[in-house]
């Protein structure tokens, strides 16, 4: 038995989605929306498919036609998408990003976050802590806190002098 090419798999992917319909989909839409609003919580097949209203087995072949991964893969994805930003932009503890993404065990969360990212939580922060200093080294101070400013195109008390004009005028 020879094994498809990738363009007849793609196709063959493409011609399943295409046979799904409206309704389903929306179906399953409502699940994935219910994923990522909520992705620290467990979402088991089994509650995925009470959300979309079909079985489970009818379910996990579904979302898998229709976003091309397993509805386990999607929620992991979510996941470790939302840890990255937690570790990148904020000082908790990994346990506190383990815990506040969905996992209920630290041990689970790094292993996970390194198969999917290459790297562990730790090392990922450092470099993007250090990527960041890199980056503020490159551009002088003043450029630095002039973009965190308010835009402003002419000055405060200018404005004042401005406004107090028109009042006085009119």
């Amino acid at each position: 038995m020879k094994s498809q090419s990738a363009k007849a798999k793609h196709e063959d992917r493409s011609r399943r989605r295409a046979r799904h319909s409206p309704e389903l989909l929306r179906r399953l839409l409502r699940a994935k929306d219910s994923i990522d609003k909520a992705s620290h919580e467990a979402w088991p097949v089994r509650r995925l498919a009470r959300v979309s209203g079909v079985s489970e087995a009818h379910f996990a072949r579904s979302f898998k036609d229709a976003f091309g991964i397993p509805p386990h893969r999607y929620l992991l994805t979510r996941r470790i998408e939302r840890a990255t930003a937690l570790l990148r932009e904020t000082s908790l503890s990994i346990t506190d990003v383990a815990f506040q993404v969905g996992w209920d065990s630290l041990g689970t969360f790094g292993r996970t976050f390194r198969d999917v990212t290459g790297e562990s939580p730790g090392a990922f922060r450092l470099r993007e802590k250090a990527a960041m200093q890199e980056q503020q080294g490159q551009m002088p101070v003043c450029f630095l806190k002039a973009s965190n400013r308010p835009d402003l195109a002419i000055a405060v008390l200018e404005k004042r002098r401005r406004a107090s004009k028109d009042n006085n005028a009119g």
